[in-house]
């Protein structure tokens, strides 16, 4: 009972600091919390009560799960359940704007906590009933959301007509500095996931990355991160350096970029043992975040395809197990990935399964007097073509 009067002696003085008050509030338990406070919020004016409890939603959501797997499961449902608890108590009071903000914030919630298709079925309906009230701030957070979910989920087409659809309702609105972030964000991970062009990536994240710097907002180190693995990408190591010397990144140190400068060091070096010891270094720092991680397997053949061709290059015939020693891996695995190149022509030779050796053969230089001499005959065919039509119409 002590609880509930401080809570109530607290919430008296909220609209005078709101903050204060929602930090109060947070230290409470989470279902005195939703019982106290509630008849408080009812004879606050609408807009005033919308703005308090998608600050508290907002704050509750935003607490970082820590401990083991189970404990940080329970957390994310116990968000979930807050969250639609307070859904269900906006609808019960008739509060539309307070409702609509806060299953905005679910739609949200669920691609945090990885709950994507969820996250598409809320959605998809939400932003019908959105656009017939002509909500347009809560259209463009809804629809960058259902991009990031259709994006997880795999499908890059729907994921791009979302964003799409949000950037073009942005552009008829002011939009905030993080929701512009958070958009040149999206835009460049899907240009790098799905037309793999990681210079306009690069603009995307860059721009994205001024705009959460400006407001010192946690995203911008994310932003930095992927400008440079765009760089490793696009095969310039060294300006992996030169980007964080700029003045605008000296202040983001840390693991998360200590770790993207070892893979930038490895690609430069070509080595792919030291490729790999970045990646047990750093395991967490560069699985954890799903943009690094779906480029990661692209960036390790890539790295091996250069290791192999490094061994493979001095010779005319080479056993298969040397490469395997030489590479640190197992015997059937290079043999595949040499089968995938020779498939993909990306080198010139064969396997002989039987003596266990790959057989490089030797470049030749394509004589091109042979096809300058079929075009030749193919454009003097046209040109007799020509003559007897015009000669069958004089005649």
């Amino acid at each position: 009972m002590a609880g509930a009067a401080e809570i109530q002696i607290f919430l008296s003085e909220a609209h005078k600091d709101e903050e204060k008050a929602i930090r109060h509030m947070t230290n409470f338990a989470l279902k005195q919390m939703i019982q106290h406070t509630r008849p408080f919020l009812v004879s606050l004016g609408k807009a005033k009560a919308a703005k308090l409890v998608r600050n508290l939603v907002d704050l509750f959501c935003g607490m970082e799960a820590t401990g083991s797997p189970e404990e940080v499961k329970n957390l994310q449902d116990l968000k979930v359940e807050f969250c639609r608890e307070c859904i269900q108590w906006a609808r019960e009071q008739n509060r539309v704007f307070l409702r609509q903000t806060l299953e905005a914030r679910l739609v949200k919630l669920y691609n945090e906590v990885e709950k994507f298709e969820e996250a598409l079925n809320l959605a998809y309906p939400f932003v019908k009933e959105l656009k017939k009230m002509d909500d347009k701030d809560l259209i463009v957070e809804v629809q960058l959301e259902e991009s990031k979910a259709c994006y997880e989920l795999g499908n890059l087409t729907k994921a791009r007509a979302a964003l799409t659809s949000a950037r073009t309702t942005a552009n008829a609105i002011y939009v905030n500095p993080v929701m512009q972030a958070a958009l040149d964000m999206q835009s460049g991970i899907l240009h790098a996931a799905e037309e793999k062009d990681f210079k306009t990536a690069f603009s995307y994240f860059y721009e994205a990355f001024e705009g959460y710097d400006s407001v010192d907002h946690a995203e911008a180190l994310s932003a930095l991160k992927y400008m440079l693995l765009c760089k490793i990408m696009l095969n310039l190591p060294d300006d992996v350096q030169s980007l964080l010397s700029a003045k605008i990144a000296l202040k983001y140190v840390g693991r998360e970029v200590d770790a993207m400068k070892a893979v930038a060091d490895a690609s430069k070096k070509r080595s792919l043992a030291d490729f790999k010891e970045a990646y047990c270094k750093y395991k967490n720092e560069l699985q954890a975040d799903h943009v690094i991680k779906a480029h990661f397997q692209t960036l390790y053949d890539r790295m091996l395809e250069k290791n192999l061709c490094r061994i493979i290059d001095p010779f005319s015939r080479i056993q298969i197990s040397h490469i395997a020693k030489v590479i640190s891996l197992p015997e059937n695995q290079v043999e595949k990935k040499l089968s995938q190149m020779i498939l993909d022509e990306k080198l010139h030779g064969i396997l002989d399964q039987g003596e266990g050796i790959l057989i490089i053969f030797d470049d030749v230089t394509v004589d091109k007097t042979y096809a300058a001499a079929i075009d030749t005959i193919h454009e003097l065919n046209h040109v007799v073509d020509s003559l007897y039509r015009k000669a069958k119409k004089l005649s």
